[in-house]
């Protein structure tokens, strides 16, 4: 049998409930399917929410290559039309924003090095990406440097026009200072060697980025950048041949160096966002304690241990990969991977996950299939940095598809439209310059880019990591969130609430027998009845591990304590003590049984903290009509708090991490939903949402499925983030109407010869660093979330079984 709601195996005993037609795995999807109905789930999943197609883990062998020397969107295509034809190349999808490149290939056929080979002939420089520099991240460095030489070389082209030739354009010196002088000599004959030597060099990538995008077929603003130069370089060059003084190497030099300087400015933003990701990835399990033949350890790199190795991790330790217990008992916290707060007991045999934690006992654990190289997972990080295009980028390089070819059409047409009217064909050919000049669309190229960089940044600086930018693009606001429980609307820690002795007993006493025994423990509900009950002096003697439990003799008296399954066979249970633990569960805690001499003799009720300010959140995450619902594995009971609050609309408990997906994907049906969760479990739906939120306490799993990181686990920054994506919406709107405007109103001045080409590079820059200062403007806190526009669902969650949704 299956579920009716999510068609996952119900299992020999299938939920059922008298008002609902159906048989479902889990108390969670009944209850999803009580308040949604039934909806078609195969239509909500043909939504296609990734921008690129994923590579078949199962084709072939997939290496991860840093590229020097792309230098725009168009070297995308390139590298990839040309890589595709290399034979054994099953795939190759590059990127320019962290300048790798990722190519699945039949190792077979040819070798990585065979690869690098290729790809380097296309005129990059291909070579293996390395933890030291981190691949594009010290590529990105490098562009600073390239801004300042820039900006140096400028300077003795720039010098000489600022001391002799713009004072005798003004009228400020004679004609005759510079026309037929050995001084207008000295002075143009090194502004031409220069000049030369400038757009030989600082030129040199826009001018492979015209040919490459010429080659594909796709004309790029590197088209127009180059043609202006050339333009205003080859009218100079020609000019200063027949003697002529009226030069433009300026205009030329001063195209280059704004280009430079704006491809840094993003590229630093990128840099920024590639060290915060670097920086979150080496906070995670990074080595591996391996056991060898002899008995001893060695710690090693977590990306080498193979199916079959055996690592050793001690109390307190994550697992760091996923395997199954050869050896040892002891609690493991899960947490983060099922949702179910009470750490469960494993044994050899028993399955357990990367990123768990073993909490009383150490454990040798066998590695299993899918173990995953650190480096491997540092690559696949960088490559997610705002490797996909946006919505709106998309929308301005189909633009400049367009515009290139109208703009040199316009220019050309200018040039010899003045001509016929009589105008000197020098003249004529500097109008048509100043044309191509004022509309290079450098204003237009950045608009998106540095607008969604500044709100990285902005989002960053609020310890908000985005591992792809676009999600700022994609959602503003959402319809239904979604809390994932435990690790997210809950801290995960234990602390005790309350001790309820039976009939007759002493609650000190029952607290301090219980608090001498598990002072011998390190499982989380051990620690916190220790702390609870302070420091003693009773002897503690035969420390004995249960499946659900801990026994000892205390004070010469033998003392068990655990969960009440553990007292349901051989111990006499007291009306009063039955009566605590259904009141613990009415309560919303875990009830801890503690007896001797064959009778209960009390109950100690523990409950999951909840993170601070969480109901805060909720109240103004509900106060803009936004759907509040509650994601938990524990049982309803463990849930009361949650659902007695009044802005939370429905609370499903007893979810199957299985089912969170089918249950987000029902939640979409209704609007725009954003799921919040931290745990592998929580992975598929935090993936399956609008937008997916991870905490960084979670597990890399939930990380790499979520849009978002809230790096500091306060659950505060989730309104944070829609008014950040508001207002970098609003930014990127701005840039583009003024970028479009701009050439609305300059490109028919220069046609109509209003405007000569230093006057249009002027301009020219101007505009871009309008785009520049507008992009990097505060969204400011107090202005509010400002959510205009549609509304999206979005999920939160912070443990790994977040993750599908």
């Amino acid at each position: 049998m299956t579920c009716t709601l999510c068609e996952l195996p119900t299992g020999e005993q299938p939920v059922t409930d008298s008002d609902v037609d159906g048989e479902f795995c889990c108390r969670g999807c009944l209850e999803v399917y009580r308040t949604l109905g039934d909806i078609d789930v195969e239509e909500l999943d043909a939504t296609d929410l990734a921008d690129e197609p994923a590579i078949d883990p199962d084709l072939g062998k997939t290496t991860y290559l840093s590229v020097d020397g792309m230098h725009c969107k168009t070297c995308e295509l390139f590298i990839d039309e040309i890589a595709a034809d290399i034979e054994g190349v099953y795939d190759a999808q590059s990127s320019y924003a962290t300048e790798m490149v990722r190519i699945q290939y039949d190792p077979e056929t040819l070798s990585e090095d065979d690869i690098i080979d290729e790809v380097s002939r296309l005129g990059y420089r291909a070579s293996r990406p390395t933890e030291e520099d981190e691949g594009a991240r010290s590529r990105f460095e490098f562009g600073k440097y390239r801004s300042v030489i820039a900006l140096l070389v400028m300077m003795p082209v720039m010098v000489p026009y600022i001391l002799f030739i713009y004072p005798t354009y003004l009228g400020l010196y004679p004609e005759e200072f510079l026309y037929n002088s050995t001084l207008g000599a000295m002075v143009y004959a090194p502004l031409f060697v220069w000049s030369t030597l400038i757009i030989a060099g600082l030129g040199y990538p826009m001018l492979r980025g015209a040919y490459v995008s010429l080659k594909v077929g796709q004309p790029n603003m590197d088209v127009l950048i180059s043609l202006a130069v050339l333009a205003a370089y080859g009218y100079s060059a020609a000019a200063f041949a027949m003697g002529q003084r009226d030069l433009y190497f300026d205009v030329a030099v001063m195209i280059l160096v704004v280009i430079t300087v704006g491809n840094h400015i993003e590229s630093s933003v990128k840099r920024s966002a590639l060290g915060n990701h670097s920086d979150l990835t080496k906070s995670r399990i990074t080595t591996a304690r391996k056991l060898l033949e002899d008995g001893s350890t060695e710690s090693v790199d977590v990306g080498s241990c193979t199916t079959g190795d055996r690592v050793l991790v001690r109390p307190g330790e994550r697992i760091p990969v996923d395997g199954s217990v050869v050896d040892g008992t002891a609690a493991v916290d899960e947490a983060l991977m099922t949702g179910e707060s009470i750490p469960q007991p494993k044994s050899s045999g028993d399955n357990v996950l990367g990123g768990s934690v073993v909490t009383d006992s150490a454990l040798v654990i066998e590695v299993g299939d899918d173990a995953e190289s650190t480096l491997d997972r540092l690559v696949e990080l960088l490559w997610n940095v705002k490797s996909s295009d946006s919505g709106m980028q998309r929308l301005a390089d189909r633009f400049a598809v367009i515009f290139v070819p109208l703009v040199v059409t316009i220019s050309l047409l200018t040039a010899a439209l003045w001509v016929s009217l009589g105008l000197p064909v020098g003249s004529a050919v500097l109008i048509g310059v100043s044309v191509l000049v004022i509309s290079c669309p450098c204003s237009l190229g950045i608009a998106t880019p540095l607008a969604l960089a500044a709100g990285t940044n902005e989002a960053s600086e609020r310890q908000i990591l985005l591992p792809n930018s676009n999600v700022l693009e994609r959602v503003t606001d959402s319809e239904v969130i979604v809390f994932d429980k435990t690790g997210t609307l809950t801290t995960g820690k234990m602390s005790v609430k309350r001790t309820i002795p039976a009939t007759g007993e002493d609650a000190t006493e029952v607290l301090s027998r219980a608090a001498a025994i598990e002072g011998r423990s390190s499982h989380p509900v051990g620690e916190a009845i220790a702390a609870a009950g302070g420091a003693t002096d009773a002897t503690v003697e035969g420390f004995e591990r249960e499946a659900r439990g801990v026994s000892a003799v205390v004070n010469e008296t033998p003392v068990t304590v655990g969960h009440p399954t553990v007292f349901e066979t051989d111990w006499e249970i007291p009306e009063s003590v039955t009566e605590a633990i259904e009141g613990a569960f009415e309560a919303d805690t875990h009830p801890t049984v503690v007896g001797w001499d064959g009778v209960a003799r009390g109950v100690i009720t523990i409950r999951d903290t909840p993170r601070e300010g969480w109901e805060s959140v909720v109240s103004e995450l509900a106060s803009e009509g936004r759907e509040i619902v509650v994601l938990t594995g524990d049982d309803e009971r463990m849930a009361r708090r949650f659902s007695d609050h009044p802005d939370v609309d429905d609370v499903f408990s007893g979810v199957r991490p299985e089912s969170k997906e089918a249950i987000v994907g029902r939640l979409r049906s209704e609007g725009t939903t954003t799921m919040i969760g931290d745990g592998t479990n929580d992975a598929p739906a935090l993936a399956s949402a609008d937008l997916g939120i991870a905490l960084a306490s979670g597990t890399e799993v939930a990380m790499d499925a979520a849009d978002a990181v809230v790096m500091n686990d306060d659950l505060s920054a989730i309104p944070e983030i829609f008014e950040i994506a508001h207002s970098t919406q609003k930014r990127i709107r701005q840039n583009i109407a003024w970028a479009i405007g701009y050439n609305l109103i300059a490109i028919p001045l220069a046609v109509l010869g209003y405007i000569n080409p230093l006057i249009a590079a002027v301009i020219m820059a101007i505009s871009s660093l309008i785009v520049v200062a507008n992009s990097g403007r505060r969204s400011l806190p107090w202005f509010g979330s400002n959510a205009d526009g549609g509304t999206e669902t979005s999920s939160v969650g912070s443990a790994t079984n977040d993750t599908p949704s």
